[in-house]
């Protein structure tokens, strides 16, 4: 979807190169820290999308013909949907999380826990404020 995006904009913004570069790199930053498992390294890549998708965002209200691009709207609503997904999956991993650490730190649940070795887990965080809200572009 985001290079579906990327395309639709570099139609109406040609000069604007670097934006959809530092975009493709951010998305392909975000794809490889998900491989990894690293939940540090996923914040900071889905940080890093986000700022270049604002930006991307930015250069999109510059140009009035590209913000009236039904193809355009479709994907920026997808993009939303999205994101929207993500924050509910974070939340739904660190309510597991919360509910993990509890067990281990729980009686007669906790004895269990330390026979199979089982851990504390570290919650999902992302580091900057602006990155826990969606997407938003103002037309």
């Amino acid at each position: 979807m985001i290079p579906n995006l990327v395309e639709t904009v570099k139609g109406y913004a040609a000069h604007e190169k670097t934006v959809f570069e530092n975009v493709t790199r951010a998305r392909t930053s975000a794809m490889e820290a998900g491989k990894t498992g690293n939940l540090k390294e996923i914040g900071k890549a889905e940080n890093a999308l986000s700022g270049t998708l604002k930006t991307l965002f930015a250069v999109a209200e510059n140009y009035p013909n590209l913000r009236a691009a039904e193809n355009f709207l479709e994907l920026q609503k997808e993009l939303t949907d999205t994101e929207d997904k993500i924050q509910a999956a974070r939340r739904f991993y660190n309510g597991n999380v919360r509910d993990l650490n509890i067990r281990t730190e729980s009686f007669p649940s906790n004895m269990i826990a330390g026979m199979f070795g089982f851990k504390k887990a570290e919650f999902f965080e992302l580091e900057e404020a602006a990155a826990r809200e969606p997407v938003k572009v103002q037309f």
